[in-house]
């Protein structure tokens, strides 16, 4: 009888595992989502063990997980299931790489009561159609060494609420002589950094008909200046975000300027070296600032039935609740699932540093991405512009490259 009740285990053992699909999954920035992607994959086969979750060595970046895409949709060699950032729905979807998600929500029982809502299935739409489910979203915010404001004569209940506070703050941690005063990552993926300065003047990226370029306008020379000033006046040093990183975690920088994303991992790289605090984002205005919804979206780019249905599980526990509060506690992002917050109720009491981005989301406005082909090749012109003038060769002419920057975008529009 033992030998024919494990024969029938094993008989079971086999055709489950002949039952099971595999899925590839692959995403960017592994010095952020390792950890989560990993957890989510050990939560997910638990109640998932028909599914096989395989990575693909990850993105670098943004730009690099929508090119690598791009060309693999050639090849026909996509993953079944990418993370990309939010500005880059629309260039898979109108290459028909993405999935539509709609006839799998369609289906879905209760998909709203599970906190899957309206603006979050919003965020992934291109032209009235779901591509995908945003899976972590993160906001600008400041980041300060307390040490290093303290010694410039400020704390914490009198922190920068302008650029023009932080400027001044920046001068005054330069005279100390310990550290550089502030950095700004402005050559953030997809120019991020610059939509939220502009956004944050209540500028737009282009007209409402896409037609033509509007960051030149008003608000765009207000945020164009305040780089300027960064260079010139703060001194603010060039370097990569790695090395920005690193230099605000050994205390060398006294004040960063970048994507709430960063917090846990700087957490643990400041260490007790310390004290760190964050602040909400300068020069907020109500009725004039949004801030672009950095982060990504979770896509569905198999092409078998079986492996768009097993992919669709894989998205559903990754931006459901479940899979939500894993991100958050492992990154700095926030959770777009509004029922992942009914996990993380102690969460952003023990975490404030966490919590700061939470009072900047009635601000919250979408990613731009530019249309056309040249969509890609537009973020790079602005990102090329924006070094001239943070490498200090063009600082005093900051308004010239603005010009020359717009008129640059211009000629890659799609012509119409």
């Amino acid at each position: 009888m033992r030998m024919i009740l494990t024969a029938a285990a094993l008989s079971l053992t086999a055709s489950m595992a002949l039952a099971q699909t595999t899925i590839t999954v692959q995403y960017p920035y592994p010095e952020l989502f390792d950890e989560t992607q990993k957890q989510l994959a050990e939560a997910f086969s638990k109640k998932h063990p028909d599914i096989k979750v395989e990575f693909r060595t990850p993105y670098k970046e943004y730009e690099d997980a929508a090119q690598r895409v791009l060309r693999e949709g050639i090849t026909g060699n996509v993953p079944d299931v990418t993370f990309q950032g939010l500005n880059r729905v629309r260039v898979l979807a109108d290459k028909e790489i993405a999935v539509s998600l709609d006839d799998f929500i369609a289906n879905e029982k209760d998909f709203d009561a599970e906190g899957y809502h309206d603006g979050m299935r919003q965020a992934g739409a291109v032209n009235g159609k779901v591509y995908g489910l945003p899976f972590a979203i993160s906001l600008p915010i400041v980041y300060y060494n307390m040490d290093l404001v303290k010694q410039a004569g400020l704390d914490e209940n009198s922190l920068p609420k302008s650029w023009d506070e932080i400027i001044e703050l920046a001068k005054k941690i330069n005279a100390q002589g310990e550290a550089d005063g502030v950095m700004a990552e402005w050559s953030i993926t997809g120019n991020w950094l610059w939509q939220a300065m502009v956004f944050a003047n209540g500028g737009t990226m282009l007209t409402a008909d896409e037609t033509k370029v509007a960051f030149d306008g008003e608000a765009g020379k207000q945020a164009i200046a305040t780089l300027a000033r960064l260079a010139t006046e703060a001194k603010s040093p060039n370097m990569t975000a790695n090395d920005m990183l690193a230099a605000f975690s050994a205390g060398k920088i006294g004040v960063m300027v970048t994507t709430t994303s960063r917090v846990n991992a700087v957490t643990k790289q400041v260490g007790d070296k310390f004290e760190l605090k964050t602040g909400v984002y300068p020069d907020i205005k109500d009725g004039v600032t949004r801030l672009p919804a950095g982060g990504n979206v979770a896509i569905i780019t198999a092409k078998t039935e079986e492996k768009q249905k097993a992919a669709w599980e894989f998205l559903k526990f990754a931006t459901g609740p479940e899979g939500g509060a894993i991100m958050v506690r492992t990154t700095g992002y926030m959770a777009p699932n509004t029922k992942a917050a009914d996990l993380l109720k102690d969460f952003y009491t023990r975490n404030p540093n966490q919590a700061v981005a939470l009072s900047e989301l009635p601000y919250l406005t979408g990613w731009y991405a530019f249309p056309g082909d040249n969509g890609l090749k537009i973020t790079d012109v602005i990102k090329d512009h924006m070094q001239s003038i943070m490498d200090g060769t063009r600082a005093k002419e900051a308004e010239a490259v603005l010009a020359e920057m717009a008129a640059d975008t211009q000629a890659l529009l799609p012509r119409r």
